[in-house]
């Protein structure tokens, strides 16, 4: 790990074992509690080395299975690690769990901590009397986050009532009240649609930037991790198989964008250096651009000029995929 002065959060040789009890077959099944009971290790962590200074904003991905959740919940304390350490602003996640709390927040994307048939004024409320904060000062937070993050019209909807993008946004407000150092966003833009994607995204740079909030980005989406974070981290298998910048990523491994166009007649069939055609029919065109090659921008222009077309849209590679190139090239 490398860096100097006091990290936000800092790990060295992380590590968690789970063990898990084997399912006995035939006869050994038949038997039950005569047998005794045959348990397996699952190591989830392999131990992890990990630095984060303060403000940055870091992405944390990996494929399901790769152990990004288990090292969350140790960072945050709710898991003991088997072995290693870890600090986070300062403190030792799992043995100082109560005060780490009130400098921390954690946003699931496919949780909330909302109720669901209230207002999120008033869960509002009742988190700021869970992180015991003065009422002038909460009225005053309130005041800061709710012109920042747009929800002046929808504190008094019933949660159910919500669309999911305006229910993350008060999320993200909720876990705010209480100005946390560091914020664990996990898939904050899942299920939502590309505005949607686009005002959180938005919001997260904001907090960052006039606050200096930490953030620290676990999502499967490649969009996210392109334009919010500046640093990721990427494991497979408990273990850490790259770590540069963003851009670096982007180098070497985002190198082509999908475009479909949606077409209001035929075209004449499409040469384009870096570009390949995926499929083409008389009211549809994909293209594959490799933008090493090609800038992106340029290939849109050149299509939108030989084609009449009706809409189009720009996709990155799944992060899957993505994910794979690096692990496959980490491998000896």
């Amino acid at each position: 790990m490398s860096g100097s002065g006091t990290a936000a959060v800092e790990a060295h040789a992380l590590r968690k074992l789970f063990r898990t009890r084997e399912k006995a077959a035939g006869l050994k099944a038949s038997l039950g509690g005569l047998v005794a009971p045959r348990y397996r290790d699952v190591e989830a962590v392999a131990g992890i080395d990990l630095r984060i200074e303060p403000g940055e904003l870091l992405a944390f991905i990996g494929p399901n299975g790769a152990g990004k959740s288990t090292t969350i919940k140790m960072l945050t304390g709710i898991l003991h690690p088997t072995s290693g350490e870890a600090h986070v602003m300062g403190l030792v996640p799992w043995r100082d769990r109560q005060k780490l709390a009130f400098q921390i927040a954690s946003v699931f994307g496919q949780r909330s901590q909302l109720w669901y048939h209230l207002p999120p004024a008033d869960s509002l409320e009742l988190l700021a009397h869970i992180y015991e904060l003065e009422p002038s000062v909460y009225r005053q937070r309130m005041r800061e986050l709710v012109s920042q993050f747009e929800i002046e019209h929808l504190l008094r909807v019933p949660v159910r009532k919500l669309s999911l993008g305006e229910r993350m946004r008060c999320e993200i407000v909720g876990s705010l009240l209480h100005r946390p150092s560091i914020v664990f966003l996990d898939e904050p833009t899942i299920g939502l649609d590309v505005v949607a994607k686009q005002h959180i995204r938005q919001h997260i740079r904001e907090l960052n930037e006039r606050e200096g909030t930490t953030v620290f980005l676990t999502s499967h989406d490649a969009g996210d991790v392109e334009q919010l974070c500046r640093r990721v981290v990427v494991i497979n298998h408990g273990t850490v198989v790259f770590d540069d910048s963003v851009s670096a990523l982007r180098q070497q491994y985002l190198r082509s964008k999908r475009i479909e166009l949606k077409l209001l007649g035929p075209v004449a069939p499409i040469e384009l250096p870096g570009v390949t055609v995926v499929r083409h029919d008389e009211y549809d065109l994909v293209v594959e651009v490799d933008t090493g090659r090609q800038p992106i921008e340029a290939a849109v222009a050149a299509l939108m000029n030989r084609a009449r077309v009706a809409d189009v849209s720009i996709e990155d590679p799944p992060l899957e995929a993505i994910i794979a190139a690096i692990y496959t090239r980490a491998l000896p």
